[in-house]
């Protein structure tokens, strides 16, 4: 692709993780939805949810991206009581689909989630289909056309390259074949 949103930078810095926390919490507070107990996405999702746990005084649990092969073979960590409401925590929203089988897992284990907290959303069209088809909330604090617009004004993405993005935005999957990536080793 050409353009990456690295979430994980935002770790180094405890003002960065405060201010994504913070900004979750007022989603939750304007949608007015209720919550339990956060849960963060493994891996990278996990700190944020933490982050958030500790600003609103709630239980963290954290969902596997499958279940654990050995001990109690959990999907899902910590402490779930059936019926709680559970808002799932992801960093970065692409396709969503691990944002969504997340978000299965914890109603397997007996949560209730209609709403899931991100950082980033590129937009893309599978995200937003599986996320309806999940009967589940997608709330993000940025996305790729916010991005794109700040990157523009403050001269990170000059006019000249925008159209690429733009040709990458129209099939994000298959973009990186045309432009001979799928032959690095």
């Amino acid at each position: 692709m050409p353009l990456y949103n690295d979430n994980r930078m935002l770790l180094g810095n405890a003002a960065h993780r405060a201010l994504i926390a913070e900004g979750m919490q007022a989603i939750i507070h304007k949608e007015g939805f209720r919550v339990d107990t956060v849960a963060g996405v493994a891996t990278a999702g996990i700190p944020h949810a933490t982050s958030l746990a500790n600003l609103i005084n709630l239980p963290l649990i954290y969902v596997r991206s499958s279940p654990k092969e050995h001990g109690l073979k959990n999907q899902v960590e910590g402490i779930l009581k059936t019926g709680q409401a559970v808002v799932v925590v992801e960093d970065l929203i692409s396709t969503g689909g691990s944002a969504v089988k997340a978000v299965d897992a914890v109603r397997e284990a007996g949560g209730v989630v209609e709403h899931c907290l991100g950082i980033f959303d590129y937009g893309f069209p599978e995200a937003k289909e599986r996320f309806e088809k999940s009967q589940c909330r997608l709330h993000t604090l940025l996305n790729l056309d916010s991005l794109l617009q700040f990157a523009m004004k403050e001269g990170y993405l000059t006019s000249e390259e925008k159209p690429v993005v733009d040709a990458w935005m129209e099939n994000p999957f298959e973009w990186g074949k045309s432009q001979g990536f799928d032959k690095i080793s």
